[in-house]
């Protein structure tokens, strides 16, 4: 016969059926079962899902701390595949590895969105949500694990299936930081002029942007944001400059 003590504490350990599911599910993404279940809970959960601001918790702190495991790790494994590089081809190969789209295009393809809890629509929470969620499931890992798991966890799902060094080593991340790294290095006046197209008559605003060399209009491209239209004007003039060299930008 139980004790009152006994029955009072046995349902305790009975796990919710929900919490079960998303249990048996987390451990399936992590390759491990997790020690603490509210860490992951808290990685996707979307600020639209919680009413109250004084006891709401979101992804984006550990976003926030995911962001910096994650650099870290790939300093680490950097640092260790590349003996003999210098800091910039350190910084400049990290940058390629953690770049929004690579994190964005893996959330998507480990399926992360099925995870969140959210009161918004898929195309309200925007383009880097996959991403974003990615981070804040390693900052869960991170407070959960600790480093060497987060190492693991990364190794396997990121650095393994997608990052090869000797690739990244020719990919351009940024054709507006080409083009005035190539401007510097041969001593070439450059601007860039952003403004909103005035003469677009839809309901979705546009920019145009415009790159001088040496006081010339080189190239110029239209995009809905100014950072989004000076990169692809960047990259035309990156082109451009490519064509009449014969040979690829080298700012070496």
């Amino acid at each position: 016969m139980f004790s009152l003590k006994k029955i009072l504490i046995f349902p305790r350990l009975i796990p919710k059926k929900k919490d079960g599911i998303f249990y048996t599910k987390i451990k399936e993404l992590l390759g491990f079962p997790p020690k603490n279940l509210s860490y992951y809970s808290e990685a996707f959960t979307h600020p639209s899902y919680q009413f109250q601001k004084a006891t709401r918790k979101s992804y984006e702190r550990l976003e926030f701390l995911g962001d910096a495991i994650l650099g870290a790790v790939i300093a680490d494994y950097i640092f260790t595949n590349a003996p003999e590089q210098d800091e910039g081809y350190l910084t400049k190969m990290r940058s390629k590895i953690v770049e929004r789209r690579n994190l964005n295009q893996l959330g998507k393809d480990m399926r992360l969105l099925d995870f969140l809890r959210t009161k918004l629509t898929p195309r309200q929470l925007g383009n880097n949500i996959t991403g974003n969620l990615f981070e804040a499931l390693i900052g869960a890992i991170y407070l959960d694990r600790g480093y060497k798991a987060c190492f693991k966890f990364i190794e396997r799902e990121l650095i393994l299936p997608y990052i090869n060094i000797k690739n990244l080593e020719g990919k351009v991340i940024s054709h507006k930081s080409l083009l005035i790294e190539w401007c510097q290095k041969h001593k070439l006046d450059f601007a860039f002029e952003a403004e909103e197209d005035i003469e677009d008559c839809s309901e979705t605003k546009f920019f145009v942007a415009k790159v001088h060399v040496q006081g010339f209009s080189v190239t110029r491209a239209r995009s809905t944001s100014k950072k989004k239209a000076e990169e692809i004007a960047a990259k035309r003039a990156c082109y451009k400059i490519q064509g009449k060299q014969h040979h690829k930008l080298d700012v070496q």
